[in-house]
């Protein structure tokens, strides 16, 4: 490698073209950078239509143009100076930013790259005026024009004077794609707005203001598309200083890439990772391994709670108490993805206080006595997977869980024949009168693998293992979360070396790691000792695991591995002990699982994110079969 001869300078000054430039450089990346920031000035100007003209994608001209409060002709000149704003006027002011824009930078970064004019009347000016500026440099003076009342925005020739930004630029798609996603944020976060984006004389995109619940939805579904529109659900959630609200893809919708996630902190598109470990929390019980979530989220928050002038492109935030925003988003996601039962795209779900239970449903699938069998049914699988822990040795964890269901009885006596009981009264052998319940009856069993089943809309079908491995798993959780957490001391406790940093981390979170069921003590500058371990966790890799945690706490304060991998175990110990395919059910021990569906959280995906069951309307059959015409 080449060494760079250095010598002693002298420090100047920079001169204003040089600043601008360098200014530009952190500002306009690209056409979509700086059509992000005319696109934010136009919000924070109080508009409610804005037009949006794009050629060559945005490397030749794009124009911005709204019908916002505008700029006096006095201020036009000034607008185009560093460091101007309207939006801040003391230092508090930074503390609580409550505009998408702030800094003052925009439009002086952008005139120091391209051609730039600015177009402008307020309601108290019978004329409109004009300024325009190149390179950096004023090639006018403000002079009177027709203009409606707002503010018109025209570049030409993006980087026509840095020769050398222009070729880092991609092909005129590619730049296009992204001016694209950057017009459908601001569409998405501002819904008031009307906008119409028009590229090379052709309208690629048109939204009329959404003001109301149904034109909300017609707008996301035309940006995000109409099956993540038909397949989402809207929820509304608040607290003392935070909300949390938007539409949720059902975990049947997920997707192989990140494409469909859209965040937003007080109006403003934002890329956080405490956010996005907070959403892939609230979903990892329900999604396919390495699918990803699709979410249109606005979380509100007090402007003193979080600052946005963390990142160039205010694309990042800081949040000052980001523990309390982390637990609030998982928390409120959730719960509402605990609510998402098979019913909830397609019939409405009935509720503990509406649902009849036991006394009104002679030996009724949903009694009492049928929840106590199942429980007890898990108790006994969670007791004998703890005592097969302590017992077997020489095997593999999941050789260990193999075996135990291979050679105990689960497989032979499941709770679907504990549960098992006579058709309730109200159903008839003519058929099921109305209501029914949600998931209907069973009719028939097929292939030993899947249930077939008749509602009021027409035929239920579901996978039997996939919905008994459900309902097995959220009770051994539930199970779980009832014993706390028992605790298995080390015959020989595990010493591990560790750096001073991470030995540090044990010693502060040693009653976190309590509470999960490991005795954790610091002996030495860089060396702990493990005396003991969760009962669950007493065959897993401890050493790995610790260091893992370890890292997680000195990086985020706080971790779930532990958590992670008790779940990991009882998914396998419910995969294992479920209904297995080929295993024929009488009518009862499937209208038993249907019942139970009904009931469990999360009913509608496996452990594994597998849906667990699928609906086809009379009238989609009918078409089949062309009935009717």
């Amino acid at each position: 490698m080449k060494h760079i001869q250095t010598q002693r300078r002298e420090i100047c000054q920079l001169d204003d073209k040089l600043i601008n430039q360098i200014a530009a450089g952190e500002v306009v990346e690209r056409p979509a950078s700086l059509l992000k920031e005319l696109l934010e000035n136009s919000i924070d100007g109080g508009s409610t239509r804005i037009e949006i003209q794009v050629e060559r994608g945005g490397l030749k001209r794009i124009l911005v143009k709204d019908n916002g409060f505008g700029i006096p002709k006095e201020q036009l000149a000034l607008a185009l100076s560093r460091h101007a704003t309207s939006k801040l006027t003391a230092i508090e002011d930074l503390f609580s930013v409550g505009t998408l824009g702030f800094r003052g930078e925009a439009l002086p970064s952008i005139a120091a790259v391209s051609r730039l004019v600015l177009q402008s009347k307020v309601a108290e000016q019978e004329s409109g005026y004009e300024i325009s500026i190149h390179g950096g440099k004023p090639a006018s003076s403000p002079k009177p024009l027709p203009h409606h009342q707002g503010t018109t925005v025209e570049v030409e020739d993006l980087f026509y004077n840095t020769p050398a930004r222009r070729k880092f630029l991609r092909t005129e798609k590619t730049e296009l794609n992204h001016c694209d996603s950057v017009i459908r944020k601001i569409a998405l976060s501002h819904f008031d707005v009307e906008i119409s984006f028009t590229h090379d004389g052709k309208q690629s995109f048109h939204v009329l203001s959404a003001v109301n619940e149904i034109q909300r939805e017609k707008r996301i579904a035309s940006i995000c598309g109409k099956p993540f529109a038909s397949q989402c659900i809207y929820f509304e959630d608040d607290v003392e200083v935070m909300s949390l609200s938007g539409w949720m893809g059902l975990p049947v919708f997920s997707r192989s890439q990140r494409d469909l996630q859209y965040f937003f902190v007080n109006g403003r598109s934002v890329s956080d990772n405490l956010v996005a470990h907070a959403v892939r929390r609230a979903y990892s019980d329900v999604l396919y391994h390495g699918r990803h979530p699709a979410f249109v989220l606005f979380f509100t928050i007090d402007p003193n709670l979080v600052d946005v002038n963390v990142h160039p492109a205010k694309s990042e935030v800081r949040f000052r108490e980001s523990r309390s925003v982390h637990d609030y988003i998982y928390r409120t996601l959730h719960r509402t993805i605990a609510q998402l039962t098979p019913e909830s795209s397609e019939v409405n779900l009935p509720t503990p206080q509406n649902v009849p239970m036991g006394s009104n449903q002679k030996g009724g699938y949903g009694s009492g006595a049928v929840q106590q069998n199942i429980k007890m049914m898990v108790r006994e699988q969670l007791r004998a997977y703890q005592t097969m822990t302590h017992l077997t040795h020489g095997a593999t964890h999941e050789q260990q869980v193999q075996n135990h269901f291979d050679t105990g009885d689960i497989n032979q006596k499941t709770p679907l024949q504990s549960c098992s009981t006579q058709l309730s009264d109200n159903q008839s052998d003519q058929g099921i009168p109305a209501p029914g319940p949600p998931l209907g009856y069973a009719v028939a069993q097929l292939k030993g693998v899947y249930i077939l089943a008749e509602n009021q809309e027409g035929l239920i079908m579901v996978d039997m293992h996939a919905a008994h491995e459900r309902i097995t798993y959220e009770m051994l959780k539930q199970q779980m979360d009832d014993n706390q957490i028992n605790s298995q001391p080390l015959l020989v406790p595990l010493q591990i070396n560790v750096s001073n940093t991470e030995a540090d981390a044990a010693e502060s979170f040693c009653s976190q790691f309590k509470a999960l069921g490991f005795e954790i003590d610091r002996i030495g500058e860089e060396k702990i000792v493990v005396r003991s371990v969760a009962e669950l966790l007493i065959r897993a890799d401890i050493d790995r695991l610790i260091r893992d945690v370890l890292s997680d706490l000195i990086e985020h304060g706080s971790s779930d591995r532990i958590t992670d991998a008790q779940l990991e175990i009882l998914s396998s110990v419910a995969c294992h002990g479920s209904v297995r395919a080929n295993r024929k059910l009488e009518i009862e021990e499937m209208n038993a699982l249907l019942r139970q569906m009904e009931t469990v959280e999360r009913s509608g995906q496996c452990n594994h994110g597998r849906p667990t069951w699928m609906s086809v309307s009379l009238s989609e059959i009918d078409k089949w079969f062309m009935r009717g015409r």
